[in-house]
């Protein structure tokens, strides 16, 4: 808690708050009582092996869910439980409210999209793949739903990885038609089209432009509007031909950070396994809950909270597709389930920081309204109803729409520092969970109620998992440490077309290896403490695990990105950073009175990189970092990594071989140089 209390102050404070701040709730509220003892959240299962399981009571199944077996049945079960109450939400446009599709009207519309599929000749069998090529919308589900219905598999196209990547998903999975939502993708698609000789059929969500039209004309591919294909469904009705439990729902590709894109093959039964269990865990989600939709559809993770929500009867309202206005969504939606990743959250507690800095009374407040809540973090009491919320931190709570009551994140680890300044100023439940695309998004998650910081929680009721040795890296199973392998109902069947890369992630019994590294903890928890694919030996046999390296610096308050590289030709480390403008300005102008530089400008300013490299190593010293682990030189970077500019995939993770060879030229500078 201390180490941020010095950056803060109140932004909407009186000096009368602090007459207020003595003023507290009389009676000491009671702490969350969690479903399982927290010193005790998972046991061993008998064996050398030291396999662990969940705590989890028996008779916590989710309400009647034994029932539901496919994720068509989820959406039945959904409208039951809600009395078709509202699904599906959207905003016609920024100024408007948001427009509602009750459970029942997506029940026939995906019906009729569904027949309308059949009449344009795809087969109802599992067997028949639908490409979509969207971002989030009613529409995106509707599709999804149809192809439930009629026992198809949907393959989404990354909004993010182009044309090149969409023609190899097109051409492996055989693809006969996509449906897209804007004219942009389809051109994308057109323009490729001498490379992908089973497209057919292209379902446009909005009206198609000239160019779009000549493009289809002279390819040979038939353009449907969606509308279109609604109402061709709803005059040719077709008999559903529901999925089954051991169903392909869909082939979900990762990007990986090197090589051709994987089709992961998802079931049924595998994602409702992993729902089912974390509900069970939750506990809280009803049909009063609804969850903003953001986070791209093509990833497991969004796909999986939003069943979360239909399966319980919840509501689904979606962004309006610019990241830009997301937070005006947020206002006008209200959402009180927000499924988020470390980076939208660090921007949000940075944003908040900013604008509680103002002078010396109010940052005194904000300190010590900070310092109670964490006080009542640390007895299991979280709450968003105290004085301190009400005079200070309401104002915050309702830029997330001020009826938050659980936040999740995901994909990669949230500092400690961000997340508990964010559980005292929202008040609300906010759980870490670990998992991949290939254990359906999740196969642990922190119980409700526990506070702790930097654990993922125990397995899912829905998973084993076991530590297995890396004798390269020194982690070892009976230490407690080593790869995190992953075995049940919640495991995916394996990459599409793919034997090879199948039977790297597969060993002989059957668990999954992930490549990631795992501590097990005294109370049952499990740690991510590094990751084993991407180690590498320097020239004196040091094995280096620059991920472990690069999340021990990125907590510096310079650093927006850093990049640690090195080879096997070199003894040592070196690294691209690309620093925190608005930090390294203020820091700037503070210590050499540079003023109004910009970021270009600071980052070849030798004193700043010295400054900067100092704090990252300071750090690593004390992250216990071996000085083979320090890097040695820094090079300062302007520009981000994105994803437009190719150095990072669409789940946010540096592309390791990408980002050397883009900074090759500085990478071999600061080599030549440190050499000499």
């Amino acid at each position: 808690m201390d180490e941020y209390l010095k950056y803060v102050g109140a932004g909407s404070l009186t000096v009368a708050a602090l007459a207020a701040a003595a003023v507290m709730l009389h009676k000491s509220p009671e702490p969350y009582h969690p479903m399982v003892d927290l010193s005790h959240q998972s046991a061993v299962v008998e064996g050398r092996e030291k396999i662990r399981k969940s705590v989890m009571p028996e008779s916590s199944n989710i309400n009647n869910s034994n029932d539901v077996t496919t994720l068509y049945e989820a959406l039945l079960k959904g409208a039951s439980l809600s009395v078709s109450g509202k699904l599906l939400g959207w905003r016609p446009n920024q100024t408007a409210p948001y427009t509602w599709l009750t459970y029942n009207d997506v029940l026939v519309k995906s019906a009729n999209v569904g027949a309308g599929l059949i009449k344009l000749g795809q087969t109802p069998s599992n067997k028949t793949h639908i490409g979509i090529y969207s971002q989030n919308n009613p529409e995106f589900f509707i599709v999804e739903q149809a192809c439930y219905m009629y026992s198809m598999v949907l393959i989404p196209l990354y909004d993010t990885l182009g044309p090149d990547a969409a023609t190899y998903i097109v051409n492996q999975a055989e693809i006969s038609l996509v449906v897209c939502d804007k004219n942009s993708k389809l051109k994308n698609l057109l323009k490729q089209k001498c490379k992908m000789e089973t497209l057919k059929t292209i379902v446009l969500m909005e009206a198609p432009d000239s160019e779009s039209l000549s493009l289809a004309k002279s390819t040979g591919v038939k353009v449907v509007l969606f509308e279109e294909l609604e109402k061709l469904g709803e005059e040719n009705p077709h008999k559903l031909v529901p999925c089954k439990s051991t169903d392909v729902c869909i082939i979900c590709y990762t990007s990986g950070t090197t090589g051709i894109p994987k089709g992961a093959i998802l079931t049924h039964k595998g994602m409702l396994a992993a729902v089912i269990a974390s509900i069970k865990q939750m506990h809280i989600i009803g049909c009063e809950d609804v969850m903003i939709s953001y986070l791209p559809l093509a990833h497991v993770y969004e796909r999986f909270v939003q069943v979360m929500l239909y399966i319980a009867g919840g509501s689904i309202g979606f962004f309006s597709g610019d990241v830009k206005k997301l937070m005006d969504d947020i206002k006008v939606l209200r959402p009180t389930i927000f499924p988020s990743v470390p980076r939208l959250l660090n921007r949000l507690y940075d944003k908040i920081l900013e604008k509680v800095n103002s002078s010396k009374v109010k940052q005194c407040v904000f300190n010590m309204a900070l310092s109670a809540k964490a006080s009542e973090l640390e007895r299991g009491i979280l709450r968003n109803n105290s004085w301190w919320d009400k005079l200070i931190f309401r104002e915050i709570q309702k830029t997330l729409g001020g009826r938050t009551k659980l936040i999740t994140t995901g994909s990669a680890p949230l500092s400690p520092k961000v997340l508990s300044f964010l559980r005292c100023v929202f008040g609300c439940m906010i759980i870490e969970g670990y998992g991949q695309t290939e254990t359906h998004g999740v196969c642990t998650l922190q119980h409700l109620g526990d506070m702790s910081i930097g654990v993922v929680g125990p397995p899912l009721s829905c998973s084993y998992i076991k530590l297995v040795d890396i004798p390269e890296m020194n982690y070892f199973a009976d230490n407690n440490k080593g790869e995190i392998c992953v075995k049940g109902d919640n495991i995916f069947s394996g990459y599409f077309k793919n034997d090879e890369k199948t039977q790297e992630v597969f060993d002989s019994d059957g668990w999954l290896h992930t490549g990631d590294v795992g501590e097990w903890l005294p109370n049952g928890t499990l740690k991510i403490i590094d990751r084993k694919k991407n180690i590498f030996k320097l020239s004196q046999g040091e094995y280096i695990a620059p991920e472990k390296i690069e999340n021990i610096y990125i907590r510096s308050r310079f650093v927006a990105q850093i990049f640690v590289h090195g080879d096997s030709l070199q003894s040592c480390l070196v690294g691209i950073c690309v620093p925190d403008e608005e930090v390294l300005s203020k820091y700037a102008a503070q210590e050499y009175g540079l003023e109004n530089c910009s970021l270009a400008q600071m980052a070849q300013d030798p004193r700043l990189k010295k400054d900067i490299l100092d704090d990252i190593v300071k750090l690593g010293k004390e992250g216990n970092l071996n000085s083979f682990e320090q890097v040695k030189s820094l090079h300062l970077h302007s520009e981000l990594m994105t994803i437009e500019n190719g150095l990072l995939t669409p789940t946010m993770k540096m592309k390791r071989q990408d980002v050397a060879k883009y900074f090759h030229l500085q990478i071999e500078n600061m080599y030549n140089i440190l050499n000499k």
